[in-house]
């Protein structure tokens, strides 16, 4: 099997832009991601695309061909629906692609609009991937749901609401030099904790905007970067899937994250590293709780021992491992099918070192992790620089 490279990548800015339809972002980032590939759209093979409400936000199906027409490419088109990893699934099944000599080029990414549907809508949409008949009929939304994961754990293990707004601020303190995040500023513990309660123990600093915008990765095989003289030091050389119950009250644990450690586990034994190897890492905080249960399914910790690593300063970008260097879902934002590349683009980024916290990162291997729903559907991704 050839090596999968990442020859460039893209983003929108993320935030409000309920003005701009989801094919304008979709090819603004795509523009970005040739530009920084130095690939022509030419030689694209495929699109796999990410996208989870486009039915409800834009009354849009089949988007496949749709985002190869914004992207300008010519090649067939799929879009992957996963709730929230919708682009991470992309991403996933483009590396099998290229590594299986199915194509040299691919194009991946992912787009979701809205904030043209407002908060009401917007949480309706997002219900849908929860279920329906089992948990959002009974009035379950995805701030209740991780309030009883997060209460969950902490009967099991111990933690605070303290601990949790440690992560809120770790994470918009990381976002301040991003020039695509959605929230730029600063917050404290304080204002974190005063803040207005969604879902006790979870408040408003706890959760993830709404948030419209785009991603873009270019994936090319390691032939056909070197025979087109391509800078591409960044490879993905691990990649995971996991699944779970769709939802919580089926679930053996409300506490732990069996999909996540799946994926980790995966991903990890792909790429021939552990957990030690891995120097920086953008996980999927929808929810300050999710940091919390992502980190011990990655293995970084043991459950019940990640709760306190923001607090005691080991996730920040001065820590042992920095974790979502780019404010993560929670600062960076979350336009949900764009969410999984996006990570791709960030960890790109920090490890190349053209992001503005490339020199928090010690080290030449990251993660990605992205979670659907209450983490019923995940991806995780190993990224080294290998030249």
């Amino acid at each position: 099997m050839t090596g999968v490279r990442v020859a460039g990548v893209g983003l929108t800015h993320f935030g409000k832009h309920p003005e701009r339809t989801g094919r304008d972002l979709f090819g603004e980032a795509a523009d970005r991601a040739f530009a920084d590939a130095g690939v022509d759209r030419s030689a694209v093979e495929g699109l796999n695309y990410g996208n989870f409400m486009g039915e409800l936000a834009e009354h849009q199906g089949h988007q496949g061909p749709l985002m190869a027409e914004a992207a300008g490419v010519t090649a067939p088109a799929t879009r992957y629906e996963s709730a929230c990893a919708s682009s991470g699934t992309a991403l996933r099944e483009a590396v099998k692609d290229v590594r299986n000599g199915e194509a040299d080029v691919v194009l991946v990414g992912g787009a979701e609009r809205m904030n043209n549907l407002g908060t009401a809508g917007t949480t309706e949409a997002l219900a849908i991937a929860a279920d329906d008949l089992y948990e959002v009929r009974a009035g379950m939304t995805f701030p209740a749901a991780y309030a009883l994961m997060a209460r969950a754990y902490f009967e099991a293990y111990g933690g605070s609401r303290e601990d949790l707004a440690e992560i809120a601020v770790k994470n918009h303190d990381n976002a301040l030099e991003n020039e695509y995040a959605q929230f730029q500023r600063a917050i404290s513990v304080e204002e974190a904790l005063d803040a207005p309660m969604v879902a006790d123990p979870l408040g408003l600093y706890d959760a993830c905007p709404i948030t419209d915008g785009a991603s873009a990765v270019v994936l090319v095989s390691d032939e056909y970067a070197g025979d087109h003289g391509l800078e591409a030091p960044v490879a993905v050389t691990g990649t995971g899937q996991g699944g779970d119950k769709m939802a919580l009250q089926d679930r053996q644990y409300l506490a732990r994250t069996p999909a996540a450690e799946r994926a980790a586990a995966e991903a990890y034994d792909d790429a021939d590293v552990g957990p030690a190897d891995v120097a920086a890492a953008e996980v999927h905080d929808c929810f300050t709780i999710a940091e919390v249960l992502a980190l011990e399914a990655l293995d970084f910790y043991a459950p019940g021992e990640a709760i306190g690593a923001a607090a005691r300063g080991e996730t920040t970008r001065d820590g042992d491992r920095p974790v979502n260097l780019s404010g993560g879902l929670k600062a960076k934002g979350h336009p949900v099918g764009a969410t999984g590349t996006s990570q791709v683009v960030e960890m790109t980024r920090l490890l190349r070192g053209d992001h503005p916290n490339s020199d928090a990162v010690d080290g030449d291997v990251g993660v990605t992790h992205n979670a659907g729903g209450t983490v019923a559907s995940t991806t995780v991704h190993v990224l080294e620089v290998t030249e």
